[in-house]
């Protein structure tokens, strides 16, 4: 039998990924139009596909490049924020719902890559436990800047204040958009499944074309060895840098698609346990295993749901399942009785080998 190349078993491992993810979205969309899916279940297909997408990007971080953040939540909450404020501002503007969903998520990335920027160039010289520090700091900053700031909108534009809302000297017939500590409470619904399944969809193509481009070489390169990699010229920040922008846009843009889900939308939805969540989704699904981070998070996140029925101890049976993944993706026996499995799930070796 004739041996693969690795171009040609990448993109048999890429297709795969597509195909799994367009497979999903076919059967939920049947079982929707069927009456399958219950409306609690039917809720958490957006949050789903923000979960999917912020899993992916923070893959390419923790996995492809090596590097620990424990601050993806600010990202995704500078994109909600951002989103929403667009949203409500520009309503009149743009009455477009799809449209005006679809501006709103690229203000979101933009705003998201703008900080990414702003804390990856000196951030990224750390290294380990320091930069881990850093952008968990950094998550926590960002929640309490939106605690405090006071966004409105009237004839002459966006007023802000970091005060009260009434320090915001609206004119008559303008609004609060963003209320502190309150957060939004006025923000029109837009996000539908099928923008989050086109989310997950440019998400994957971004994080699969960069991993297997050169610059994705470079990053992986510096993963591996950092002091070889810069010994042929390698820039270990500036290939960092692109690694961690593209997620924090990524991250930016899964934050508005999430925001735009609902009505209203609080800082403290973007906490640090928000950004240990989507690690957990990484880690489970496999360190650079972009396929194994999709399926965690969409098993994961849907999970509790699922246990509801078993409100009693539905906490302990989700410990549980999270312990037999640990166990099925690191004990050598289990490897062994689920390896045909996994390797059609995609499994991910703890080294963080982009496979997909």
């Amino acid at each position: 039998m004739k041996k693969l190349t690795p171009s040609r078993k990448r993109l048999i491992n890429n297709s795969i990924t597509y195909g799994m993810v367009i497979a999903a979205f076919v059967i939920i969309q049947i079982m929707k139009a069927g009456g399958m899916l219950s409306s609690s279940l039917q809720g958490l297909l957006v949050p789903i596909c923000a979960y999917v997408t912020m899993a992916i990007a923070l893959n390419l971080v923790v996995g492809i490049s090596g590097e620990l953040s424990l601050g993806h939540a600010g990202f995704m909450s500078v994109g909600a924020f951002s989103g929403m404020v667009f949203n409500i501002a520009m309503q009149s503007t743009i009455p477009s719902a799809p449209l005006r969903l679809l501006c709103a998520m690229l203000v979101g990335a933009v705003f998201a890559g703008i900080a990414g920027v702003i804390v990856g160039v000196p951030v990224l010289r750390l290294r380990g436990d320091y930069l881990a520090i850093v952008t968990l700091a950094f998550g926590e900053i960002i929640k309490n800047i939106i605690n405090i700031l006071y966004i409105g909108v009237d004839e002459n534009g966006l007023h802000f204040s970091t005060q009260n809302e009434a320090a915001l000297g609206l004119a008559e017939g303008g609004k609060a958009i963003l209320k502190g500590p309150l957060g939004v409470t006025t923000n029109v619904k837009l996000s539908t499944f099928t923008a989050g399944f086109i989310l997950v969809l440019v998400a994957i193509t971004v994080v699969l074309n960069l991993v297997n481009s050169r610059t994705g070489r470079a990053v992986m390169a510096l993963r591996d060895n950092r002091i070889a990699a810069e010994s042929v010229g390698i820039g270990a920040t500036k290939y960092k840098l692109i690694a961690f922008v593209t997620s924090a846009v990524l991250a930016g843009a899964a934050g508005a698609l999430y925001a735009m889900n609902y009505s209203s939308v609080a800082a403290k939805q973007f906490d640090f346990n928000a950004s240990i969540l989507i690690l957990v989704f990484v880690v489970l699904g496999g360190l650079g295993n972009i396929r194994g981070s999709i399926i965690a998070a969409a098993l994961l996140y849907v999970l509790p749901e699922l246990l509801r029925d078993f409100y009693d101890f539905r906490m302990l049976i989700y410990a549980i399942v999270l312990i037999l993944v640990m166990l099925a993706t690191n004990n050598p026996t289990f490897k062994q009785f689920f390896g045909g499995l996994f390797a059609r799930l995609g499994r991910g070796s703890r080294k963080g080998g982009a496979q997909e």
